[in-house]
């Protein structure tokens, strides 16, 4: 159940992985943890269509300070696939919840990347007491902020799909044209069935029509950082401006990144964060 793992992309010499699955009541969730296992948690979600995979650029930059525990969402990389399960995001945030309890982490600052970010949301408003701050990384606000897909959507008739395919698709989650999409990440979309693709995806839609999440945010009271890659492809960043209603937001734009600035440039994403977290991190571990 419980082995070290190798990043195939990580750089910087990080700490060893534990990596683990978790058997959950309604499927296996895979689980990864880097950095001192006293040392304060934070959480990382990956968005729609990805992994834990999607993180490891930063995590050289967060070991440090951090006990750094991430997921693959069920449905999504190494986690069970069920197609007789509920993907909705409130499912999705209790199954988070459940292996944090299965960890011992009783509390934990929340980051989550795109739709990642929803299901931190979600995750908040489920377990006030385990969720210490949020950090939303290129998340829309709400359907009024997404913009008109320029890439095909998959055929889902023919699956797998292609690299070719996959690198069209995914073109969107970065600022420019030509931008090395990591392998790993290709597979990613690959690994899911149809079903848990489409599902999950439109789960977030759902979740966002319901109540925008800066209404969701406001209600909830919480330390709040919005990261956002100024040069979107799929949210526009001006609408970055919304979650401003939250009081105490912080909200830090970065230039010439797009959806996905955790892959495009980890320094300049760990920069703002670290700085947020360490507000929320006892003392002990920022002095």
């Amino acid at each position: 159940m419980t082995a070290s793992d190798s990043d195939p992309y990580v750089h910087g010499g990080a700490q060893a992985t534990e990596s683990s699955t978790l058997p959950l009541d309604d499927g296996d969730i895979y689980v990864r943890q880097d950095g001192p296992h006293d040392a304060p948690a934070l959480l990382l979600i990956h968005g729609s269509a990805s992994s834990t995979r999607s993180w490891h650029p930063m995590i050289p930059l967060l070991t440090g300070t951090h006990r750094v525990i991430r997921l693959d969402l069920l449905g999504h990389g190494r986690s069970a696939k069920p197609a007789d399960r509920t993907y909705t995001i409130p499912d999705q945030a209790r199954r988070v919840g459940a292996a944090l309890d299965r960890l011992g982490i009783e509390h934990a600052v929340v980051a989550g990347h795109s739709s990642g970010g929803v299901v931190a949301t979600a995750l908040a408003e489920q377990r006030p007491d385990l969720v210490t701050a949020i950090t939303l990384i290129n998340t829309g606000p709400s359907l009024d902020a997404l913009i008109a897909p320029e890439s095909a959507a998959i055929n889902l008739s023919q699956w797998p799909p292609t690299d070719e395919q996959l690198r069209w698709f995914a073109s969107t989650g970065f600022s420019r044209e030509g931008y090395q999409i990591p392998q790993e990440l290709l597979d990613d979309v690959r690994d899911m069935t149809p079903h848990t693709l489409t599902t999950t995806m439109g789960a977030t839609r759902s979740y966002l029509q319901q109540r925008p999440l800066p209404d969701r945010l406001t209600a909830l009271g919480k330390p709040l950082l919005v990261i956002f890659g100024q040069d979107d492809r799929r949210w526009r960043s001006s609408s970055a401006s919304d979650y401003r209603a939250v009081p105490g937001s912080k909200v830090v734009l970065l230039p010439g990144l797009g959806h996905s600035p955790l892959l495009e440039d980890p320094p300049r994403t760990a920069t703002p964060l670290l700085a947020f977290t360490a507000l929320h991190t006892p003392s002990a571990w920022t002095e």
